[in-house]
């Protein structure tokens, strides 16, 4: 079997993609980062997700991004917004953080001989991340064949973005048909110690939604209080 490397971050979109990497043949390793993120629930939730859906490793690795903060999920001085999606880049954007987490995953890829990444990125219904858009990652593709020995010497890398077009309804239909339990998962940016969702959160307010547009049931598992309803 091709083996490939997974960026999964516990959440509904990574646990997607995932589930398509499984299906298309591939023998799946699991990368995730602990970036010093507001919790470590969603951690929880790939070892979940990675362990149920057959990856043949997971590995976690730490990289302290609170050391510089400049965004609301590695800095407890700045709030979560809870209002709803607004114009711009939202401060819940973490500088340059797809970028080392795909660096990561390039390098883990070169030493395993995978020459495979899949990436759960999503320009549609998303939060305006300029990390998360087509072009960007056509950009790392092209950076990563020049940059590495396997490619040099003919072993090209492709980065694959299954869902990078798909609505988050589209998303969890697909999810549904491959198996996905979404009860395993955490996309909140604020879920508590036990993976409960806030449900106000831009993350939240996507993922209810998408649920509710695809006309499946909600099986997120919400704090005290907040109601699942969309």
């Amino acid at each position: 079997m091709k083996k490939a490397v997974v960026l999964l971050s516990g959440g509904l979109d990574s646990a997607t993609v995932l589930a398509q990497a499984r299906h298309a043949g591939y023998t799946c390793y699991c990368l995730s980062v602990d970036y010093h993120q507001r919790h470590r629930a969603e951690l929880v939730a790939a070892a979940r997700v990675a362990q149920v859906l057959g990856a043949a490793r997971h590995e976690i690795i730490a990289m302290n991004l609170a050391q510089f903060g400049g965004s609301a999920l590695t800095d407890d001085a700045l709030a979560v917004p809870t209002g709803g999606l607004t114009a711009g880049i939202p401060i819940t954007y973490v500088p340059a953080r797809n970028t080392m987490m795909l660096s990561l995953a390039l390098g883990w890829a070169e030493v395993l001989g995978a020459p495979d990444i899949f990436f759960g990125a999503n320009a549609v219904d998303y939060s305006g991340y300029p990390d998360c858009r087509p072009e960007y990652v056509k950009a790392f593709e092209t950076m990563a064949n020049l940059a590495t020995k396997a490619a040099v010497e003919g072993q090209r890398l492709t980065i694959h973005t299954p869902i990078i077009h798909l609505s988050k309804s589209e998303i969890i239909q697909r999810g549904a048909a491959l198996g996905v339990d979404y009860s395993l998962t955490v996309s909140c940016y604020q879920a508590d110690e036990q993976g409960h969702a806030c449900g106000v959160c831009d993350s939240c307010r996507l993922r209810r939604a998408g649920f509710a547009n695809a006309g499946l049931p909600d099986p997120t598992r919400y704090q005290r209080g907040v109601s699942s309803a969309a």
